[in-house]
């Protein structure tokens, strides 16, 4: 079995995931599709005291885009679309060629199969309550949560409404999917057959197996090399439903078995991997990046421990409350715990930890990074703590 030392399975991941390559001058639409069918997905999450997670990952492969051509592609017209939301590596935006390869989730949720508990029941015993939500949205189009009586829940993280547990039994089930985002980025419902085109509607059904084997290898392109908990994670399959996947892609030659110098489990190459001789650049990570977002791969690839702290309370944080990890060439060599104060135009850095080791100019180059990062929020300074 070939082996690779922790250097090159680094350079090997960087390069899968879109690092090192020269950013475009300015960044246009072709470039953000580029980079989203790299990555495979952008996870979406409601935090947005610097931006919001989805946005992040592009701004640090492309620099300063615009952040309209995402929400276009992601929200726009229907001839403009370009991806679409579902469960993927939690909430997720995805590119609309994945929507075949998830219909096999899609009908085990309308089964009841899969799921929350409370969620879970909407398929049986509270099903005909479903499709009264289903179908007051088919005859008055595009509804929030806060639309339905009671709709707006009880106050609190996860703390929802029962129309939101039957809304989103029908988004799980793939019958109903976001049509935009209205007041704080809140899911506005369509039917899905008036959301995506006809030509993806269209497109035929894979069987579970032929699915499962396509996410296994979209996943492996965008990591480049990993192990098979790496690979599951990353569209969150179960070891049922991915490991006959990489055994049938190892048989066909598109992944590679590995050693990894330092890794206890086996490693799978795909075929296509690059293997630069260095990945140069600088780039602040959101804490969902799929670069990072599995943890235990965070630390086998970069020795860094590196976990969240938006639920520890604030006198328990380590690092601060939203930290991004900065990449400097191939390492994570600081952790800024950022925050953007749009009020006074100000990007706060309130706790920078630099690593162990970090090289002298890790500073100097961060800083760069901060305000090239303030400049595209629209924020005119960067404050130092």
């Amino acid at each position: 079995m070939p082996s690779l030392s922790l250097a090159q399975a680094r350079r090997i991941a960087l390069a899968a995931q879109g690092f090192g390559a020269r950013a475009p001058r300015s960044p246009g639409a072709a470039a953000v599709r580029r980079t989203v069918a790299r990555l495979g997905l952008l996870q979406i999450d409601s935090v947005n005291v610097l931006a919001r997670a989805h946005y992040l990952p592009l701004f640090s492969r492309l620099g300063g885009y615009d952040r309209a051509l995402l929400e276009r592609d992601a929200w726009g017209p229907l001839r403009a679309r370009r991806l679409f939301e579902y469960w993927a590596h939690e909430a997720s935006l995805l590119p609309l060629d994945l929507h075949p390869l998830l219909r096999w989730r899609m009908d085990r949720a309308a089964r009841g199969e899969i799921g929350y508990a409370t969620l879970r029941r909407f398929a049986t015993e509270r099903r005909a309550e479903a499709e009264a939500v289903l179908a007051r949205i088919a005859a008055e189009g595009p509804l929030t949560a806060a639309d339905f009586e009671n709709g707006a829940g009880r106050g609190g993280w996860w703390q929802w409404s029962e129309a939101k547990h039957a809304l989103e039994w029908l988004f799980w089930s793939g019958r109903i999917t976001t049509a935009t985002r209205r007041g704080t980025f809140a899911r506005a419902y369509d039917l899905t057959e008036r959301v995506l085109p006809a030509a993806v509607m269209a497109l035929p059904t894979p069987t579970p197996g032929e699915a499962q084997r396509a996410l296994i290898d979209r996943s492996a392109r965008a990591l480049g090399v990993a192990t098979a908990a790496d690979l599951r994670d990353y569209y969150r399959l179960k070891p049922a439903e991915a490991d006959h996947a990489i055994a049938a892609l190892e048989e066909a030659g598109t992944l590679l078995p590995v050693r990894v110098e330092g890794w206890s489990p086996r490693a799978w190459l795909h075929r296509d991997a690059r293997l630069p001789r260095r990945v140069p650049g600088d780039a602040l990570l959101a804490p969902f990046d799929p670069l990072i977002f599995e943890r235990g791969r965070t630390e086998r690839l970069f020795g860094l421990r590196y976990r969240i702290e938006i639920y520890v309370p604030q006198e328990r944080r380590t690092h601060g409350y939203y930290v991004l990890p900065f990449l400097m060439d191939e390492a994570l060599v600081a952790r800024v715990d950022l925050k953007a104060d749009r009020r006074s135009g100000t990007l706060l850095a309130r706790r920078i930890t630099i690593e162990p080791g970090a090289p002298a100019e890790t500073m100097p180059r961060l800083r760069a990074e901060l305000e090239r990062m303030a400049a595209w929020l629209g924020l005119s300074t960067v404050a130092l703590p």
